[in-house]
């Protein structure tokens, strides 16, 4: 049965760089799934990077924007996965939901974060999901950026609960919230 690791905290609190030395020091394959899109040329560059920071370190990348279930399948030969991250992830699924005129709500969210780590815990692997903590500021002044702020919190509540082990992230000091 696979170890499933959340590391959650705020912008540029160390999450992803605490992530990549967690997996690092695991024995085995290593692959990042990437949920970020391509969108501009400021976004190349951090994705950019990051590539730049797993570079000559034996890691492989699976790009993930919307079907990480898939991409975790498509894993099946590797030891340690990294999914970096969930809230890139939570955000394309509502863009790609708005463009078909759907509506996705939280237990929508959750239902498939929980088939998710249904998928994961079928292996033999490390998974460990990266994402940022948006509740703990102001709330939204429109309904779309509430929307997507309820549902990445309902993401992260899912996955924080159904994880071995919970970091968070402040200022790039870890947190330990739940040890497995």
């Amino acid at each position: 049965m696979s170890y499933l690791v959340y590391v959650s905290g705020g912008c540029r609190s160390g999450k992803s760089n605490y992530a990549q030395q967690l997996a690092e020091t695991l024995p085995g394959k290593r692959v990042y799934l990437a949920t970020c899109p391509l969108i501009d040329a400021e976004m190349e560059q951090r994705i950019a990077l990051h590539q730049q920071q797993r570079a000559d370190r034996e890691w492989e990348t699976i790009e993930a924007p919307l079907d990480l279930a898939g991409a975790v399948e498509q894993a099946h030969d590797f030891d340690v996965l990294l999914i970096d991250c969930l809230t890139l992830w939570i955000n394309n699924l509502l863009y790609e939901a708005e463009k078909k005129e759907d509506y996705l709500t939280e237990q929508m969210i959750s239902k498939q974060c929980m088939e998710l780590v249904d998928i994961c815990r079928k292996r033999n692997q490390t998974i460990i999901f990266v994402t940022n903590e948006l509740g703990m500021g102001l709330v939204p002044v429109d309904s779309v950026s509430r929307r997507y702020r309820d549902c990445l919190g309902r993401c992260n509540q899912t996955l924080a609960k159904l994880s071995d082990e919970a970091i968070f992230m402040v200022s790039g000091i870890p947190l330990t919230l739940k040890q497995g």
